[in-house]
């Protein structure tokens, strides 16, 4: 498929809560800030099944996650781009191999208190956020058509 018939299908934005998961004031301000960033409520993510080793029992939270699409979704690549990834501390660009065989670019970002949505809250809980843009295009053609979305790669 060439660049020009790729297209962005969705985003998924995935937020693990699995060190906070007995504190519900902890989880209640992630799904705000996470609905905040997003513009629509997250679903719920429970564990499939117990681990001991993690202290994890099966139907415990592990996660929040949000599908983006349509014009929500571009809306929000274009503050990511514009906004969020350059006012990132320490932001050199997105290494050529977080884009999978699919040709999907999964970005993490440690800080979710980079998005402009979230800056009255500096200091406030500080926890990560995983980023998956999933495309028609192929892993070849993957890059050349992240970079018309304005992705900034490292050089």
């Amino acid at each position: 498929m060439s660049k020009s018939q790729a297209k962005l299908e969705k985003i998924t934005v995935n937020v693990g809560v699995g060190k906070v998961v007995k504190d519900t004031k902890h989880i209640a301000a992630v799904e705000e800030n996470l609905t905040k960033i997003t513009g629509q409520k997250p679903a719920r993510r429970m564990a499939k099944k117990a681990i001991a080793g993690f202290k994890l029992r099966e139907g415990d939270l592990v996660g929040l996650v949000a599908t983006i699409r349509g014009k929500r979704m571009q809306d929000f690549i274009t503050r990511l781009t514009k906004l969020t990834l350059p006012s990132n501390r320490d932001f050199k660009g997105i290494d050529e191999s977080s884009i999978d065989a699919s040709g999907n670019l999964t970005i993490g970002l440690s800080d979710m208190t980079a998005f402009p949505e979230l800056h009255d809250q500096a200091g406030s809980f500080e926890h990560g956020i995983e980023l998956t843009l999933v495309t028609s295009a192929q892993r070849a053609g993957a890059k050349a058509f992240y970079e018309s979305l304005g992705i900034p790669f490292k050089k």
